[in-house]
């Protein structure tokens, strides 16, 4: 069965006639009987009956008809389809974030792409910055919302959304706590930091290197709210960013410019087709963006 079969026995349909047919399709009528017949025999059913010169549809027939008709005009609105004309955005999206961006960032973003959008069902998977890279480049995630790459990387989109300076933090009662110190007083006390494979670890890590200096490491955790909550009970200082304050911990007395540049943002695949979804999230995390610089 072919749309051209379809289309003629609906016009058959139309004029009671296969002459009739012919001419408004420019087709000879054996032409047109010919098509009819290899209708007719695919489906094993009559569909006209042929007598005394007219042609009416059967039963079966007049089922076909409207069969056919809607048939046609899906096919007929098919290319709008899937061009995504429909102004409705829905479908699954699937985004990564670290657990710290969800907690501190993506509230406000999500709150507001649920009341724009709720015909989207998100898929959010919370991995470590460097996963959710992962997640990008294998195509399990249409777009992450990380800590980006300090290093670069040139196999992925990367947009900056937010600065997320790191603070050197320690308790009230740590040594370092009421008075100014450089890299070689902090690297002398034991430090709570981020894994070694994780891109703000890299960051603390790289920056006593450059100065020569070996850290004291007392514990690794990539969970920056564990680090935290390791720092405000006495266990040592460590870097983390600065929306991480609280009357628990204090900012030691470190010059700015020797705190580590973290940098948040989100990240695509360039060879993959955005979603309407995915795009209507990428837009609404730049607004967000914007509006807080």
């Amino acid at each position: 069965m072919d749309i051209p079969q379809l289309q003629t026995f609906l016009v058959v349909a139309q004029e009671a006639s296969f002459s009739a047919a012919g001419d408004r399709l420019n087709l000879t009528q054996p032409a047109i009987s010919k098509r009819i017949a290899g209708l007719e025999t695919q489906l094993g059913v009559r569909l006209f009956d042929r007598i005394a010169r007219q042609v009416q549809l059967t039963e079966a027939g007049t089922r076909l008809q409207g069969e056919a008709q809607e048939i046609l005009q899906r096919l007929h609105q098919l290319p709008g389809v899937v061009q995504g004309n429909s102004e409705q955005i829905g479908g699954q999206l699937r985004i990564a974030t670290s657990h710290h961006i969800g907690l501190h960032r993506l509230a406000p973003v999500l709150t507001a792409f649920r009341q724009r959008y709720p015909e989207v069902a998100l898929d959010i998977r919370f991995e470590d910055s460097e996963i959710a890279h992962q997640q990008v480049r294998q195509g399990n995630a249409e777009l992450a919302v990380v800590t980006l790459d300090p290093g670069g990387q040139t196999d992925l989109i990367s947009e900056v959304l937010w600065a997320d300076p790191l603070v050197f933090i320690a308790d009230h009662d740590h040594p370092l706590s009421k008075r100014r110190s450089g890299l070689a007083e902090l690297a002398g006390h034991p430090a709570i930091v981020p894994g070694s494979g994780t891109y703000t670890g890299q960051l603390i890590s790289e920056l006593f290197a450059r100065a020569e200096l070996r850290l004291s490491i007392a514990m690794q955790t990539n969970y920056l709210e564990t680090i935290r909550m390791l720092v405000a009970a006495g266990y040592g200082w460590s870097a983390l960013p600065a929306t991480m304050l609280a009357e628990d911990i204090i900012a030691l007395d470190v010059a700015p410019e020797l705190a580590p540049a973290r940098v948040l943002g989100v990240v695509t695949h360039p060879g993959r087709s955005a979603t309407k979804a995915s795009t209507a999230m990428h837009e609404l995390l730049l607004e967000f963006a914007d509006a807080n610089h």
